[in-house]
């Protein structure tokens, strides 16, 4: 481990007053395997697509995808021949990338472990990516920090972040009203912002590249949208099994007023945008 190390990944006893990171991990995990990630990461395979167009990779290239969950971007830089690892803490979402390369009969490697301790040495990697992923671990600068280091000097590291003011990350705000997010963490959806990316990674780069995109989620109604996060997409349904059945219905209505204030059909159905940031940083 390096200076960056905290009670998140060395086991250490958190000081007086600070969140314990390692606890709070420990829940997210359970939230990421609860439902299954797989049938909302599907629907937005488009993100890694473009992520990985963004990073320029090239077929002699070795990526390394960090919370990779059933492997969108594993898989997207596998189809362009590179040499590829797709990380992830949910063993569960494993299985399904590895179901995935093997019908497309890709060559990628799919291993469990942590983002902020990723089990590889220094410089390994041309190019590091993420994907809605390394967002959500709780040390945000021990993240930062394994990103850079596994990448050569000249590597690229790829990131998608969802943006506080889009749809996604107005849905975590939502969310937050009901049940609070940990006391003392950063909030996942800074990572969404070039301010927050500058702090995390100025000193480790020599060039910086950012790009707001939208992806569109669509569905027959805002209810059937909702109906499936609540089943497929962890933090929604750890969110309605909190406040449980007294505040479920809260929950929906807020959910649903907020769809409305982004839905951009007026035939019933859901066709919302939302905002996130591509990040390409080019290691010093």
């Amino acid at each position: 481990m390096n200076a960056l190390s905290t009670s998140a990944s060395s086991g250490a006893t958190p000081a007086p007053g600070a969140p314990d990171l390692a606890a709070v991990k420990g829940r997210q995990q359970t939230t990421w395997a609860s439902g299954d990630y797989h049938m909302i990461g599907t629907q937005i395979q488009i993100v890694s697509e473009l992520l990985i167009e963004a990073l320029d990779v090239h077929s002699t290239e070795h990526v390394l995808d960090v919370a990779t969950g059933s492997g969108n971007a594993a898989l997207a830089a596998a189809r362009r021949g590179c040499q590829v690892v797709g990380l992830d803490y949910v063993p569960s979402l494993l299985d399904r990338a590895r179901r995935r390369r093997d019908a497309e009969g890709l060559d990628a490697q799919f291993i469990e472990g942590d983002a902020e301790a990723l089990p590889f040495g220094n410089d390994q990697f041309d190019v590091v990516s993420s994907v809605f992923g390394a967002m959500f671990a709780p040390n945000q600068e021990q993240t930062a920090n394994e990103l850079v280091r596994v990448t050569r000097p000249g590597g690229r590291i790829g990131l998608a972040s969802w943006t506080p003011e889009g749809f996604i990350g107005q849905f975590f705000k939502v969310n937050g009203r009901h049940v609070p997010p940990p006391a003392g963490v950063r909030p996942p959806l800074q990572w969404g912002t070039t301010e927050r990316l500058s702090e995390l990674f100025a000193d480790a780069i020599v060039d910086f590249r950012v790009e707001r995109r939208f992806y569109t989620f669509r569905a027959r109604t805002p209810e059937a949208w909702i109906d499936d996060f609540r089943r497929w997409y962890g933090p929604t349904l750890k969110s309605f099994e909190t406040v449980g059945a007294p505040g479920a219905e809260a929950l929906e209505a807020d959910l649903l007023e907020l769809i409305a204030s982004f839905n951009r059909a007026d035939d019933g159905t859901m066709v919302v945008p939302s905002e996130y940031l591509e990040a390409v940083l080019v290691k010093a």
